[in-house]
């Protein structure tokens, strides 16, 4: 071989090093054009960092004897001693078989609701009509959970709206809220009002993305509205559906923590009380922190299992995955 040519070759696909380099330097040239750009990054890079890697330090809590004066690094281990404590207490099987409940609930409830909603609106044709019922559906999201919460317990109060209406047909009057065997329904029946609306955007999204071509073809063939829904709608949405639904699992154990506390009493605590909520209960008002911690490190293990379970047998079915 040539001497010469081994000297300028570069063992990256033949290049030289010379046109490499000012490859390098035009890259560099680009990044300099626009740094406005990156400087962008910054501040989503920080809040990163600062909230979601930087707390993964005190997860260590879990499995010491926590002490304020002696801080995190000082504090003595302990093993597995506070996962043992949770898993043999009395409220271990209360609290996962509600937050289970709840989470499958409001599943099973709630995850097919914007779907039939994003279809619903797709057929739609008249762009007034169909642009207001959009908006009336998701403002709800923007709803602050603490006026939900109480849009809810006036609603339920022996005086509220469902009482009224209710004994107009002979039923007695009853606060709805301290009767635990209402509470999973309640709760579902809200989320589900507050979000089903938000959650459809990104089906209405989906479906604009489908080919008018299909729809036109499934008319010519004489396909009805149903069965261009069936054959050419969810078909176009089936991977979004997928993924969603992945996401969904991924986070089933977290329930919304901020609505149950607010909706939780004493009366109604054997079936509102959560993983979140027990985890708040004894961190932040009893100050145990390092049962928390391990509590809640539980709770986040659980999730990460059964995203990657999800994602492993959708994907061996469906051929459609997250990663």
């Amino acid at each position: 071989m040539n001497t010469s040519q081994s000297n300028t070759a570069s063992p990256y696909n033949g290049e030289s090093i010379s046109t490499l380099s000012m490859k390098r330097r035009s890259g560099w040239r680009a990044y300099l054009r626009n740094y406005d750009l990156y400087l962008m990054l910054v501040p989503v890079l920080a809040y990163y960092v600062i909230f979601q890697l930087q707390p993964i330090y005190g997860l260590q809590i879990a499995f010491k004897d926590f002490s304020a004066s002696l801080g995190i690094w000082d504090s003595p281990w302990v093993g597995f001693a506070h996962f043992e404590r949770f898993f043999s207490s009395y409220y271990f099987g209360r609290l996962l078989s509600n937050t289970i409940e709840i989470s499958l609930y409001a599943l099973v409830v709630g995850f097919p609701m914007p779907i039939l909603l994003a279809l619903l609106l797709n057929e739609v044709r008249w762009l007034k009509l169909k642009k207001f019922i959009q908006n009336v559906t998701y403002f709800p999201h923007f709803v602050s959970v603490i006026v939900v919460a109480g849009m809810i317990n006036v609603f339920t109060s022996p005086d509220g709206l469902i009482n009224t209406v209710a004994s107009w047909f002979g039923a007695e009057k009853s606060s709805l809220l301290t009767n635990p065997a209402y509470f999973k329904t309640i709760y579902v029946i809200s989320h589900v009002w507050q979000h089903t609306g938000w959650n459809a955007i990104i089906y209405i999204a989906a479906l604009a993305s489908i080919n008018p071509e299909l729809y036109e073809a499934a008319t010519i063939d004489g396909a009805s509205r149903l069965k261009r829904i069936l054959h050419v709608s969810l078909p176009g949405i089936f991977s979004t559906i997928i993924v969603l639904f992945i996401l969904q699992i991924g986070s089933l154990l977290d329930v919304g923590f901020q609505k149950i506390l607010l909706l939780q009493n004493p009366l109604n605590l054997e079936a509102s009380d959560v993983i979140s909520t027990y985890v708040y209960r004894t961190g932040i008002l009893q100050g145990n922190y390092s049962l928390s911690t391990a509590v809640g490190l539980f709770n986040t293990l659980i999730n990460v299992t059964l995203l990657v379970t999800a994602n492993t047998v959708i994907k061996r079915f469906t051929k459609n995955s997250l990663w």
